[in-house]
């Protein structure tokens, strides 16, 4: 007797960004939390098994286990014996209407940025400066201050 079970595909392809500084197993983590706001996944989505993210990014098994363990930490996602990982947890999602009029505000700017001879990494630390700044200023109980006065080199 044969017994169909039903593959579910995952809802992420992970991505790695070597030279970014930041540690691989967190580098899963923030993708799986970015896609949680966008929207692109939900509760139920399963995300890749540990076996597959090692096949397509050649990383150790441990680092994809310490990422899954941070997430399920973190009330975002849970393990299913012998069915996988699953995402369970939410976090504010922005409505596709506002992420379209911002994505396309944000490719204006990055053009701009791009013209004005910024390289992706000048554009990186211009970006997180400029959101240290904001949130910096709207944080309760911190004072205004004047935007790019005292920077220390910003890390994301």
């Amino acid at each position: 007797m044969v017994i169909d079970k039903e593959v579910v595909e995952p809802s992420i392809v992970f991505r790695l960004d070597p030279g970014s500084g930041v540690p691989t197993y967190q580098q899963i983590v923030r993708q799986v939390e970015h896609a949680l706001r966008l929207g692109y996944l939900v509760p139920g989505d399963r995300l890749p098994t540990v076996k597959d993210v090692v096949a397509t990014l050649a990383i150790n098994p441990n680092t994809v286990l310490k990422a899954y363990r941070e997430l399920e930490h973190k009330g975002l996602a849970a393990g299913r014996p012998g069915q996988g990982t699953f995402v369970e947890g939410t976090l504010e999602v922005v409505p596709l209407r506002d992420q379209q009029v911002l994505h396309k505000g944000l490719a204006h700017w990055l053009d701009t940025a791009l013209e004005a001879g910024l390289d992706p990494e000048g554009i990186t630390a211009l970006f997180t400066s400029a959101l240290h700044d904001r949130t910096q200023r709207s944080s309760p109980g911190k004072a205004p201050r004047e935007p790019g006065a005292g920077h220390e080199a910003a890390a994301s």
